[in-house]
């Protein structure tokens, strides 16, 4: 989950982690299953501190609360895919989803303006966010006049509002910022993907899963700050993609124990090396996004793409042994590039 560990950094301090993320789920209609409650309700006070222990407080609160509420259905999902009994998973994740569902049909959504370039553009206009709520049928479909369907958890009769109380908590964000349900629906579609496919035999094949599981959030975020165009998505999908690349590569020893050794063989380095090298090449290649964005929102993109530098550079000075330790960047290192990226907007 570390393309959100900057939130969670964010969310630290009770006052902004939104009240609809915790466990009180008496406040719901209908109800949730024991299992999802339990887990959706632990999801926003989860610890992480993986790539970007960058505390971006600075943000103004109402980014702050979009950006937690996005972070506690996120690591749901992910909880559920990953933490949950292995027969349990698929029916949650069905769940987490038709409560999804509920929550777009629930949305008035004539009551939501077109969303301009907003705070987080350079100036020009930019007309409605690309990719927004689709204009009649369901706010939930891919696109105007098509179905989403295809998961049997996506289905969903009953009229009734959100039962899960993260995903209550997103109706701020995607009433105010335009959010469409693609991107969740993507997340959700990562975790399915999680329990039948535990290889990828080609580069490609890790593209697309980092498709559904890293750049979903990069567009959200966009969203959030009213900076979403066909270009900075483009941009964006680069540099989480790459993130979550690096991420991958940090945590080789944790995630294949039969790889567990003191220390990588030469051909091992030599493997990361590689793969490290195409990471940093794909990050770079997305980072001029942080010169198209001002304000709040190129603060936190460049923390993302810090966050990502810092963490491809702890794995070089590690000589590319990621199985000794897992390498992370110290808060000096990611402030040195958070810096260096806002400025110069790369």
């Amino acid at each position: 989950m570390s393309l959100f560990a900057f939130v969670r950094e964010l969310c630290r301090d009770g006052d902004v982690t939104p009240d609809a993320t915790r466990t009180d789920e008496c406040r719901a209609t209908g109800a949730a299953s024991t299992s999802a409650t339990a887990i959706s309700g632990q999801a926003g006070a989860k610890a992480s501190a993986e790539n970007f222990p960058v505390a971006l407080r600075f943000l103004p609160r109402r980014y702050r609360g979009h950006l937690a509420a996005v972070y506690g259905f996120a690591r749901s999902a992910d909880d559920m895919g990953d933490e949950a009994a292995a027969g349990e998973r698929l029916d949650l994740l069905d769940e987490l989803e038709a409560d999804l569902g509920r929550l777009y049909r629930m949305i008035s959504w004539a009551d939501v303006p077109d969303v301009p370039g907003g705070e987080g553009a350079t100036g020009e206009s930019l007309g409605s966010v690309d990719g927004g709520i689709p204009s009649g049928g369901d706010p939930g479909s891919r696109n105007a006049g098509g179905s989403y369907g295809g998961y049997p958890g996506a289905v969903d009769a009953d009229g009734s509002p959100p039962r899960l109380a993260v995903v209550r908590a997103l109706a701020p964000a995607v009433v105010a910022c335009a959010i469409p349900a693609l991107p969740f629906h993507d997340l959700i579609a990562a975790n399915r993907q999680d329990q039948v496919v535990s290889r990828y035999p080609t580069y490609r094949d890790l593209l697309d899963y980092c498709r559904l599981s890293a750049n979903p959030v990069g567009r959200i975020v966009l969203h959030i700050f009213g900076a979403a165009t066909p270009e900075r998505e483009a941009l964006s999908d680069q540099v989480c993609t790459a993130l979550q690349l690096a991420e991958h590569w940090q945590d080789v020893a944790e995630d294949l124990r039969d790889l567990a050794a003191p220390g990588a063989a030469p051909r091992v380095r030599a493997l990361i090396a590689f793969e490290e090298r195409r990471a940093r090449e794909l990050l770079d290649a997305g980072a001029p996004i942080v010169g198209t964005l001002r304000g709040a929102a190129r603060a936190a993109v460049a923390g993302y793409v810090a966050g990502g530098r810092a963490a491809l550079a702890a794995i070089a000075a590690s000589g590319h042994d990621v199985l000794r330790a897992t390498p992370r960047p110290g808060t000096a290192r990611v402030a040195m590039e958070l810096v260096r990226a806002y400025a110069t907007g790369r």
